[in-house]
């Protein structure tokens, strides 16, 4: 049975709905301890002086910030608690906005918004949200953290995303590789060609067949070295080699899904791949590439 991480209350005006929230996503790893491996023995982890190598206890371990090298500024505990958002239980309302005005970047943890006691506001709530397609944005407080939050009705439901605040995200600015873009130039050739690969893969997303192919395999391996069987290692996959001729491999590329698509044949033949024999001969136009927005 789901455990709720947060309840209180959904409010805008006059109106205060009250609901859980439940984790929306469950994250999958394989965890491995660290062992002796003269006794098979847990390694634990000490708290030492990077000075002397001695053990340091609680009681003198305090908060420090490091404004320049090797010089800390500390900080009391006390000092931070009239900074701590007070836990009000509530999840204020303050603005609805078109889903299409977030950019996916600003997501970070899901949740799952259920009700706790009446649900009928919270359906209204729902099928108002889902029938105007906005989304509601709000802030709370979770565990003493402040948190900007995007509300969006999805079948009837509410979900929850908590969202990163606007200097926590990297400007394109700051990556130096992304400027030589404004100089490289591109053929229409290549732009089609290009093109006509996005659409010989174009499908509806199944999200349900993607797995994490790396724990299935590591899971696997345990299970086996734990009943005892002999596991036999693969092979490491050889490096690609990296491909010169952007046309060759444009061409290859299409010709791959092609092919793929004729193994398949309830996917059909799609009109868009049958374009690569016109667009081979076509001749070149140099334009410069587009800037994304």
């Amino acid at each position: 049975m789901a455990r709720p991480v947060w309840n209180g209350t959904i409010s805008f005006g006059l109106i205060a709905i009250p609901v859980k929230l439940f984790h929306a996503v469950s994250k999958k790893s394989v965890s491995f301890n660290q062992l002796d491996d003269r006794s098979m023995s847990r390694i634990k982890l000490k708290k030492v002086s990077a000075d002397t190598g001695e053990d340091v206890p609680d009681e003198h371990i305090v908060k420090g910030y490091e404004v320049t090298k090797g010089n800390y500024v500390v900080v009391d505990p006390d000092e931070l608690e009239p900074f701590i958002p007070s836990a009000t239980k509530s999840i204020d309302l303050e603005e609805f906005v078109d889903l299409t005005e977030i950019d996916p970047v600003l997501f970070d943890t899901a949740f799952i918004v259920a009700p706790e006691k009446t649900p009928k506001p919270y359906k209204l709530l729902a099928l108002a949200m889902e029938e105007s397609g906005k989304v509601a944005i709000g802030r709370f407080v979770m565990r003493q953290k402040q948190y900007v939050a995007a509300i969006r009705a999805v079948d009837g439901l509410l979900m929850l995303s908590t969202m990163v605040f606007a200097e926590e995200v990297v400007s394109p600015t700051v990556i130096e590789e992304l400027s030589t873009l404004d100089s490289v130039e591109v053929t229409a050739k290549e732009v089609k060609m290009a093109e006509a690969l996005v659409e010989s893969l174009s499908a509806e997303f199944d999200h349900s067949k993607y797995h994490d192919d790396y724990r299935k395999s590591v899971l696997e391996l345990i299970d086996q070295k734990a009943s005892g069987e002999e596991f036999q290692a693969l092979a490491p996959s050889k490096p690609t080699t990296p491909v010169v001729d952007l046309m060759a491999a444009l061409e290859a590329s299409v010709k791959a899904a092609k092919d793929a698509r004729k193994r398949h044949p309830a996917t059909g033949e799609t009109p868009e791949t049958a374009k690569v024999t016109e667009l081979a001969s076509s001749k070149p136009a140099k334009t410069r590439a587009r800037k994304s927005a």
